[in-house]
């Protein structure tokens, strides 16, 4: 099996991905705090790269241009690149904590385009000790991020084809810090009323929408996964038996999904991701009443081009 398609089950390296999260926490913190607010929270996102985890460029504090920060797992650094042409970086070792690697990182923002403020509490993880005195997570094995990156590059490949023909509102393929996973979604153009009032919820939910993503396991689920849902979800939206056979409902989460060892072991995984995923947008279209011109053009048919 391929670099690109092999296992990938959380148990198997839990102390290096949580580490990678939290690094990864530290860069959203700097979009949420730095790009112009867009709805459902779309300035906050990351995006996955050809060389990792990646902001948009965000507007420098001293209004002197534009910062990029990424984290390469080419390189295993993390980047602080201006748009003068200056750069900083800061190397992620075997025993580098992610409190020295946050502060290294703003340290950089602050010399290559001012200084910033950012939350160092952590979201929607189990530990809850700020980014910038985070002792704990410190283990990154090199090799094991490569295996990540190889599947993270190849299911957002997958999630790119599903939202090309797209003709409605939807995300690019976006990155996401708190959740750690990829993610497309797709909005029908109607309100939607978030289903809790706290913070993300009620600013990343405010409409209908139908979301496509995969992630590489957590403590709840151990092993990577394609997942869709649709928010609001009607009453036995849970009934449909997807494509392919090994598509299934995961009561636990609340969504279907598609295990990676599943895809992978497919003839053609990248086939069986991406019906997975068209089947998985045609049910929610279906069974939450969207417009069918919209349905239709999820589809997979390419828009014209002249």
């Amino acid at each position: 099996m391929s670099l690109s398609w092999r296992r990938l089950d959380y148990k198997d390296w839990s102390a290096t991905c949580d580490t990678l999260h939290a690094h990864t926490q530290v860069l959203g913190k700097l979009a949420a705090a730095l790009a112009p607010p867009e709805p459902q929270l779309q300035h906050a996102a990351l995006r996955l790269s050809a060389r990792g985890w990646e902001t948009l460029p965000l507007p420098a504090p001293d209004g002197s241009g534009a910062l990029v920060i990424a984290l390469d797992l080419r390189t295993h650094e993390a980047v602080v690149e201006h748009s003068d042409g200056r750069e900083q970086r800061v190397t992620l070792t075997v025993d580098r904590p992610v409190g020295e690697v946050t502060r290294g990182v703003l340290d950089a923002v602050r010399g290559l385009g001012g200084a910033v403020k950012i939350n160092f509490a952590p979201q929607e993880v189990p530990w809850s000790v700020p980014l910038d005195e985070d002792e704990e997570h410190r283990s990154y094995d090199a090799g094991q991020a490569v295996i990540y990156f190889a599947a993270a590059t190849r299911a957002a490949l997958v999630l790119a084809a599903l939202r090309a023909p797209y003709r409605g509102r939807c995300t690019p393929v976006n990155a996401w810090w708190g959740s750690f996973d990829l993610a497309v979604n797709f909005f029908s153009g109607r309100p939607a009323d978030p289903p809790s009032r706290d913070f993300i919820m009620r600013n990343a939910m405010d409409a209908e929408e139908i979301a496509v993503g995969w992630w590489p396991g957590d403590q709840r689920y151990g092993r990577a996964a394609f997942y869709a849902y649709a928010h609001p979800a009607p009453e036995g939206f849970e009934s449909a038996s997807l494509s392919p056979a090994a598509a299934r409902w995961e009561p636990a989460l609340g969504e279907y999904i598609l295990g990676w060892r599943e895809a992978c072991s497919s003839p053609d995984p990248h086939g069986a991701a991406l019906e997975f995923a068209r089947s998985a947008v045609r049910h929610a279209c279906s069974a939450c009443a969207w417009d069918s011109s919209l349905a239709a053009s999820a589809e997979g048919k390419t828009p014209p081009v002249a």
